[in-house]
């Protein structure tokens, strides 16, 4: 008799284990999250006295016009406050980032209005790259358990292309970035769950996010003009990152041509 509850105990155990897995996840997730926020406010505190009118501009830009006007506040207070600002951007790229909320990209139209072409690349590309690693590393430590709940057939999908491209993932990891396939917040989600290796993932952000950042910074130099982020992506400059998109392939086609002769 005590041998025949033994299992079924074991089954209500197994049973329960993921949803307690689940909302241990959730707990530890909503801590980061809530930390993060208490930070960004406490930057927000530290940042110079605005007038009135200038301090509902001081938010997330979600659109196009919410970064015109926030560029022209940032940019009134850039000289007199440059670290400041930066460090206020910098900061907000990577909470977006860390926990793949959108906006990013008209942080990096904002980025290119505000300072010269090579600070603002090393800007975009650090942030991107930081905070994509950020959120593999929240990920590995607590979303595991989540995206295989409400994620498994596009983290099994990508898993068997993985698998494929296991000997060439950088090269992958760079294609990845410069193209629209799989959407940024996606990878950064289930890369460490399907086995993507952090140096292959975080280096090849870092460049991968490159050259879509140059479009998107060029793009900011005529921030005052643009009607929509659509309009930082012409069809020339969409054919420009194609073609790098594809040269960055280019040394697993060599690799596996010399493969092939040796063998």
């Amino acid at each position: 008799m005590g041998g025949d509850s033994k299992p079924e105990i074991a089954k209500d155990a197994k049973d329960v284990d993921p949803e307690m897995s689940t909302r241990k996840s959730l707990i530890i997730l909503a801590t980061i999250f809530i930390s993060s926020l208490v930070a960004m406010f406490y930057v927000y505190l530290m940042f110079p006295e605005l007038e009135d009118s200038e301090k509902e501009h001081l938010r997330i830009p979600w659109d196009i016009e919410d970064a015109k006007l926030l560029g022209l506040v940032l940019d009134r207070y850039k000289d007199r406050y440059y670290f400041e600002v930066m460090f206020g951007i910098i900061l907000t790229y990577i909470f977006l980032q860390t926990f793949a909320i959108p906006g990013s990209l008209f942080l990096s139209i904002l980025s290119g209005f505000l300072f010269n072409f090579p600070t603002a690349l090393i800007l975009v590309c650090f942030c991107s790259a930081l905070g994509a690693t950020l959120c593999y590393l929240l990920s590995q430590l607590a979303g595991r358990r989540l995206v295989r709940r409400f994620l498994p057939e596009r983290a099994a999908t990508w898993s068997r292309q993985i698998d494929k491209h296991r000997d060439n993932l950088l090269s992958y990891m760079l294609f990845l970035r410069m193209t629209p396939f799989l959407p940024n917040w996606f990878i950064n989600l289930v890369a460490p769950v399907i086995g993507v290796p952090l140096f292959p993932f975080a280096f090849g952000t870092f460049l991968g996010v490159a050259p879509p950042s140059v479009i998107a910074i060029q793009a900011g130099k005529t921030l005052h003009t643009m009607t929509s982020s659509s309009d930082a992506f012409s069809w020339t400059s969409m054919g420009i990152l194609a073609a790098t998109a594809i040269l960055s392939l280019v040394p697993v086609f060599l690799k596996n041509k010399l493969k092939a002769k040796i063998e």
